[in-house]
């Protein structure tokens, strides 16, 4: 069973995971939405009041197989790229209602590390060689994102609805394969739901969304339309520990387009399944959320394979309506 105030150590968490990486397909094989930022309690909204959560991601891949990949404006041959980013992350649920739905309103400011080897890079398919046995690494600001939600509830349903903006002001690193700013304006839009009974302490959650990119200027390169799905089946087994499997699929929808598109509409596929444990406890009279998730994708098609971690720590930093909510 889970009591109220275990409930509330999730804050923030179906609401404001949002940061840069190397888990999306498309130009970089990257993209702003991180595949596998939503979990357990998805759609849940806090109560009233502003959430701090910060959530560091740490990832490994490889493009074998002498396969190529767009970056920088070139085009890169047997990719290996490692990342480790950290994403604070601000959220203010407002004590107004919209709809009869809770608002919140997020901003993110990621920042990292970034490393890339390449076998050879090109000026495109069948062009010159620029280099071979290509590395860059890059530890530098991303672009900030800003976030709103509508959140709503009706005994153990919760369901949300959302918006991510990435604005693209971060440190882009023009020319290099190692890049965490993104250089162009994107959003994406996404519907969640939540079934968490207390009763018996399960949480059933999942995500749909549709991320949309503007072309970057730098490269005359504008990414497709990408079609993300995320879930996650936990059981709370006490008031402190909850463990459960998560997982994506992501399927981008529409080619690639512009100049830079050289390897034409180089649409992206990935699967991921994984494991996820949450632990909740008090630091005083402050709730406190963690979370580990791992995942490992499958079944891709014109990206990077790879693993990817997430450690999370939520916590709440003023509270105007004390309630309790579950954790992610």
């Amino acid at each position: 069973m889970i009591s109220r105030t275990t409930r509330y150590a999730a804050l923030i968490s179906g609401a404001a995971l949002f940061s840069p990486g190397l888990a999306c397909a498309a130009e970089n094989g990257a993209g702003f939405y991180l595949l596998g930022g939503k979990g357990p309690a998805a759609a849940i909204t806090p109560p009233p009041g502003v959430y701090f959560q910060n959530d560091l991601y740490i990832y490994s891949g490889n493009l074998g197989g002498g396969r190529s990949l767009p970056r920088g404006g070139q085009v890169a041959v047997g990719v290996d790229g490692d990342a480790v980013l950290d994403a604070p992350t601000f959220l203010w649920v407002l004590p107004e209602e919209v709809m009869g739905a809770h608002v919140g309103l997020s901003a993110t400011i990621p920042f990292g590390w970034m490393g890339t080897s390449a076998d050879l890079t090109l000026t495109g398919p069948g062009g010159g060689v620029l280099g071979g046995n290509v590395k860059d690494t890059v530890f530098t600001i991303g672009d900030p994102l800003v976030g709103g939600i509508l959140g709503w509830e009706a005994g153990n349903f919760h369901w949300q609805v959302g918006t991510l903006i990435n604005i693209p002001i971060g440190d882009y690193q023009e020319g290099e394969i190692s890049n965490i700013a993104f250089h162009h304006w994107g959003a994406d839009v996404y519907a969640g739901a939540t079934w968490l009974d207390p009763t018996v302490g399960f949480d059933l959650s999942g995500v749909i969304g549709m991320t949309f990119n503007a072309e970057n200027p730098s490269t005359d390169y504008r990414t497709g339309n990408e079609l993300h799905f995320e879930w996650a089946a936990v059981q709370h087994f006490n008031e402190q520990f909850d463990a459960g499997l998560v997982g994506y699929a992501y399927q981008q929808v529409t080619g690639d387009s512009g100049d830079g598109a050289t390897l034409g509409d180089f649409k992206g596929r990935a699967f991921a399944i994984g494991a996820t444990i949450g632990w909740n406890f008090k630091m005083g009279e402050t709730p406190v959320a963690t979370r580990i998730k791992y995942f490992h994708e499958f079944g891709t098609e014109n990206r990077a394979r790879g693993d990817s971690v997430f450690l999370t720590v939520s916590i709440p930093l003023s509270i105007t309506k004390p309630t309790n909510i579950a954790a992610q």
